[in-house]
């Protein structure tokens, strides 16, 4: 009776994992998605504790630490959520994501140290633990090991991710590092193809060894990838962990862990290679080209680009409220000042005055994918209001109005005119066709990509320089007096 109710809590739990992905790909759902998948988790993770019973009828026990354990990380989990800020959700994501691969990886560890140890104690292996290892089935070493790499690596890319992000790490390069990443996978892939194959008599040697590898290589898979590649690199490093995760499914033969894991894998695979489509790039050239990474980058575009003319906050203002259609283009500058609120307001006000205002999102703008969906989203900016880069473009020629804020690359011509540009064939907003543009930037700096913004120099664009929010603010004071 009791197997018969786990394996339904393990339903719904399958069941609201599906539903919640589906919701989370509208906006004005995901929240209601999101609690609906964690709900059919806590199912899960509930059923599991009191109605799992193993083949001879024990059931789990330990209950001190597993609710230790489930406090202590709701309680940690909770806070974190809480307090952190909009620009350092990148990295939250990145870490939380992380603690994912680290589980796989040590489930994966505790489950071959159980084989070695559980089966060393009984008879025949006593004498010669050794013989373990010729009778152990193939694929369930082959999935343990799996868990193993995958896991490892997708913690270990995370952490280097996630100091990357906050500016804890710099990126790392050095002459030759991608063949040394290249051999580093193939070691690795070889010896655990040795270990299912031959299963020699140090099983538990390669094992560890592997594990070590796993994690440098991790380290070096993410060290040289600039920052303007974060987006991409974080959704692989997701897509990793769904099947790691997947992994450990099938070696406890759980179905609703199976079912997380591919839906996981299989949504942050599509995901990575969306985002590619919309940098017009191959995954390999992401994992290989460092775009973005600073040392790397090169200047693009002539020396001599002319002259920026800048535009005072009374002009700004008196242009904005006497336009038909003013078009917001919301970039990690916006983000770094926490200006979503302020942003919010201008919309509001420039509404009041007959303005209509819609916000333009690039697929990559931002650390994450989705980064600038959520900032706006906190602020309660209308979902309807947020245009994505094919719906914008195509309004850009009616718009009267561009305003961007502390977005560069995702707006830069060189994309569309410099086949010398390291962003040359990606999407861009075309910001140029609307009559106006005004960029809200802190300096003349480039963006990630390291090179000079063309559009920053063109008779239409005038740039408003200073924080985010401050010039959002003092653009509202001006508002209410024209």
């Amino acid at each position: 009776m009791e197997g018969n109710i786990l394996i339904l809590c393990y339903l719904i739990g399958s069941v609201t994992f599906i539903l919640g992905l589906k919701m989370l790909s509208n906006p004005a759902t995901a929240r209601k998605g999101n609690l609906i998948a964690a709900a059919g988790m806590t199912i899960a993770i509930f059923g599991t504790i009191f109605l799992y019973q193993d083949e001879e009828g024990s059931k789990l026990g330990n209950y001190p630490w597993i609710f230790g354990g489930l406090v202590i990380g709701t309680v940690i989990g909770t806070l974190a959520a809480r307090k952190v800020k909009m620009t350092a959700m990148p990295e939250m994501v990145s870490l939380f994501n992380g603690m994912g691969g680290a589980c796989a990886a040590l489930i994966s560890i505790v489950e071959f140290n159980h084989l070695v140890h559980g089966a060393g104690d009984a008879g025949v292996y006593a004498a010669d633990p050794s013989l373990l290892f010729y009778e152990l089935n193939g694929s369930t070493l082959l999935i343990i090991l799996l868990g193993l790499i995958i896991g490892s690596v997708s913690f270990a890319g995370s952490i280097i991710a996630w100091g990357k992000l906050n500016g804890k790490i710099k990126d790392f390069s050095f002459n030759g590092q991608h063949i040394f990443n290249l051999a580093l996978l193939g070691i690795i892939v070889v010896l655990a193809g040795y270990m299912i194959i031959t299963r020699p008599d140090q099983m538990i040697l390669y094992f560890y060894v592997i594990f070590a590898l796993s994690l440098l290589y991790g380290t070096f898979f993410v060290f040289p990838i600039g920052g303007a590649d974060m987006p991409v690199v974080i959704s692989l490093l997701n897509s990793f962990t769904g099947v790691a995760a997947a992994c450990g499914g099938f070696l406890y033969d759980n179905k609703v862990m199976l079912t997380g894991g591919i839906l996981v894998g299989a949504a942050g695979t599509l995901l990575t290679i969306l985002m590619c489509k919309a940098m017009n790039r191959s995954l390999k050239n992401v994992l290989i080209g460092s775009f973005g990474g600073g040392t790397k980058s090169v200047a693009s575009g002539p020396k001599d680009q002319g002259h920026y003319k800048e535009i005072s906050l009374s002009d700004a203002a008196m242009i904005m409220s006497y336009a038909n259609k003013v078009m917001i283009v919301p970039g990690y500058g916006l983000a770094v000042a926490q200006a979503q609120h302020i942003c919010h307001e201008l919309e509001s006000m420039l509404n009041e005055k007959g303005v209509d205002v819609k916000y333009a999102i690039h697929p990559v703008a931002g650390r994450m994918p989705g980064h600038m969906n959520v900032l706006l989203a906190e602020a309660d900016v209308s979902y309807e209001k947020l245009l994505e880069m094919e719906n914008a473009n195509d309004e850009f020629k009616t718009t009267d109005v561009v305003l961007i804020l502390g977005a560069n690359d995702v707006v830069n011509p060189a994309a569309k005119t410099d086949t010398d540009s390291p962003i040359y064939g990606m999407p861009i907003l075309e910001v140029e066709l609307a009559k106006n543009v005004i960029v809200n930037k802190r300096s003349m700096k480039p963006g990630y990509a390291g090179i000079e913004n063309d559009l920053f120099f063109r008779p239409k664009t005038s740039m408003l320089f200073g924080d985010a929010k401050k010039v959002l603010q003092d653009l509202v004071s001006e508002l209410k007096n024209v």
